[in-house]
């Protein structure tokens, strides 16, 4: 992917950003149609890529005038075409994550969507993705700006505009829902069980393949000082293994050491040998001491799976295989450190609040608090 040459694009980004935030009450864009577009676009609450699609587009409209914001792709192999993904990568996604925006936090360029075009973007090509309306707004969007009905300034500075007033309403929500959190200070904490119902609860919500992790995290985080060991940084919920060099979904290690001894890994499916296989064969490539290998999963586990990874602890020379039931995993640990189980839930709330968007959506964290708050309100 090539570098951008000439000037850098972030000055023209927070130049952006400073207009916007003196105007967060007025769209900078008149055309009440065009308004609407943007607006369904950048805020669209079911995908995101459209609107670093748009402000790619519009960053590489402005940083060269000459270029036609319909055709991001350097295959198309005209002079008025550009890489929309270099834009993206190398000044969207950094002005997104310095900014907190709520935007995916990676390139639109490597959807399914945008993955292998090499056409110009007309309002006449057909993007298969959802939801279709948003990437028919986007479409026309640049084609409004390649026929001069709006400037490309005025499109990225009213996405910009959008996402901070977006930004902001998201903040506004989680404080209101945050202030009814644990208004009682001295207030009797949640049984184990309420806390295993608030959990399932959360779980039964769409979206929430990450929260698997994040439970293991908080318990372990909860109770490392009685454990004497501690959890690893969690790895980003899309990077691979092979790129962050992990054995598993969370790394436990003894305190004040780096060395892995216990690795789980979440399946929202059923476990099979070679998920079993696989994990073994991470271990020994990188070489680490494993001495538990712990699946957490979803669905029932056969008799024929457990036994299979049983017979894996003399083959390995002693790493041990545990399949375990996600909410059998949480009701033993609520029970058994059960003077902790305020400290579980608040390390969860916290984990749950701090994952990026991409991992735990907005609807997730507000639903969370909102959960927990009906809780500890009932009587």
């Amino acid at each position: 992917m090539p570098d951008i040459p000439a000037e850098n694009c972030s000055t023209l980004l927070e130049a952006a950003l400073k207009r916007a935030q003196a105007n967060l009450d007025r769209s900078f864009i008149h055309d009440g149609n065009i308004a609407a577009r943007v607006l369904s676009v950048v805020n669209c609450p079911g995908n995101r890529a459209g609107a670093r699609l748009l402000m790619s587009c519009m960053l590489a409209k402005v940083h060269r005038p000459e270029i036609d914001p319909r055709r991001p792709y350097t295959k198309i192999g005209d002079k008025d075409c550009f890489s929309g993904r270099s834009y993206d990568e190398q000044f969207i996604g950094h002005f997104i994550t310095k900014h907190n925006l709520p935007c995916n936090s990676t390139t639109a360029y490597l959807t399914p969507t945008l993955r292998n075009m090499d056409q110009t973007l007309t309002t006449k090509v057909v993007l298969v993705g959802r939801p279709m309306a948003m990437y028919q707004s986007a479409l026309r969007l640049l084609d409004d700006v390649r026929t001069g009905k709006v400037s490309a300034q005025d499109v990225l500075d009213e996405s910009i505009r959008l996402l901070l007033t977006e930004r902001d309403a998201r903040k506004a929500r989680l404080k209101t829902l945050l202030s009814g959190v644990g208004r009682v200070a001295d207030a009797l904490p949640l049984s184990s069980e309420d806390t295993v119902n608030l959990i399932e609860q959360h779980l039964r919500c769409k979206g929430s393949s990450r929260l698997l992790v994040l439970i293991v995290a908080a318990a372990y985080e909860a109770a490392k000082a009685r454990l004497g060991e501690r959890v690893l940084n969690l790895t980003a919920h899309n990077a691979a293994d092979e790129q962050t060099g992990a054995v598993g979904d969370v790394q436990i290690t003894v305190l004040d050491d780096d060395r892995v001894v216990t690795c789980y890994e979440m399946k929202n499916k059923a476990v099979q040998r070679g998920d079993i296989d696989r994990a073994l064969q991470k271990v020994a490539a990188q070489g680490r001491h494993v001495q538990n290998y712990i699946f957490i999963t979803t669905e029932p586990v056969t008799d024929d799976i457990r036994e299979y990874s049983r017979s894996k602890y003399d083959e390995t020379g002693g790493i041990e295989i545990a399949i375990l039931d996600c909410m059998g995993f949480l009701r033993h640990f609520l029970h058994l450190f059960h003077r902790l189980r305020k400290d579980f839930l608040d390390q969860y709330q916290l984990l749950v609040l701090h994952e990026p968007d991409s991992a735990v959506s907005q609807g997730l964290k507000e639903a969370f608090l909102a959960l927990r708050q009906a809780a500890e309100s009932a009587d």
